[in-house]
């Protein structure tokens, strides 16, 4: 059986799903697109390509090989993107939790079987319905939880709002021994420089006491300002318009010490050698053009 562990989002990590590329299916119709960068990228005809995002997608496997970390991977599904594993569900401390998704992406939860049969079922649980949630918005922070939300009276019209306040009252109910705190993100069907589809879009813990920002992602200034307080200025990198586009915020850590990071981030990647980080670089250009990066595309299952 696993045993699930997740405290935080940086502690060293044992084990992963990581998602795949493989059999990505065609390029979608914009009507059939969840976001407006891939929207942005479908109407360009510069849709990545899947060989290209295997070949990124490998190049984070290597890295975990690396480390030493175990990699679960999910069952293939013919002509079907499943490639952001952190969207289907997420673990806080030992409990495995289904994220209530967009309804056509279920078998993505289900080609992770092979993970889910050895979880013990006590530890899983599933929010009702009426909560709407993705991993992508959820970072547990030792005594925290940070949850990203939108709780505005128009949260049907965005696509691009995946968890509300529903979602955020089950998840303390859970944890009622941690402080679960909201921020409210700026959404956007249409312009992918304003639109904030997951807290990890513009907001991300690294190491022990640092984070990566992006002021404008957040429509509640006095709720950015408190991120700045509680890291402190000087441990913030704030991240710009065009790097939050990039996805900038969008690293994963395998560590306190060691991030994985895309390669084309030059100012991220410096600042993070010159506070003593390790930054393992991959290429993930293609794939972020779905509006999604390392963060997004990994699930941790164990940490230390």
């Amino acid at each position: 059986m696993l045993q699930l562990n997740i405290q935080n989002e940086t502690s060293r990590l044992r084990a992963v799903v990581l998602g795949t590329a493989k059999s990505n299916g065609s390029i979608p119709k914009v009507e059939d697109c969840y976001d407006p960068k891939s929207i942005e990228h479908v109407l360009a005809g510069t849709y990545p390509k899947e060989e290209d995002m295997i070949l990124e997608m490998d190049a984070v496997a290597k890295v975990f090989e690396k480390y030493n970390v175990k990699v679960f991977r999910p069952d293939i599904i013919e002509n079907y993107n499943q490639i952001f594993s952190r969207d289907i569900a997420f673990v806080i401390d030992d409990i495995f939790i289904e994220a209530n998704i967009l309804p056509d992406r279920e078998r993505e939860y289900k080609a992770i079987n092979n993970v889910i049969s050895q979880i013990n079922t006590d530890k899983i649980v599933v929010l009702p319905e009426e909560c709407h949630v993705e991993g992508g918005d959820v970072m547990p922070w030792n005594n925290y939880i940070f949850i990203g939300t939108y709780s505005g009276s128009d949260y049907a019209d965005y696509i691009t709002a995946r968890t509300n306040v529903d979602a955020v009252i089950a998840i303390q109910e859970l944890f009622p021994e941690k402080t679960v705190k909201s921020f409210e993100l700026r959404k956007s069907n249409t312009d992918p420089k304003e639109n904030a589809l997951h807290l990890d879009c513009c907001f991300q813990p690294i190491g022990k006491d640092k984070a990566i920002l992006h002021k404008n992602g957040f429509l509640v200034e006095s709720e950015y300002e408190w991120l700045v307080n509680f890291f402190g200025k000087e441990n913030i990198f704030e991240i710009t318009k065009e790097e939050m586009y990039h996805m900038n915020s969008n690293v994963f850590s395998i560590s306190e010490e060691v991030i994985i990071s895309e390669k084309n981030f030059t100012r991220l990647n410096n600042w993070l050698r010159n506070n003593g980080f390790i930054v393992e670089e991959v290429p993930y250009a293609e794939i972020a053009k779905q509006e999604g990066l390392i963060r997004c595309s990994t699930l941790p299952l164990v940490r230390d």
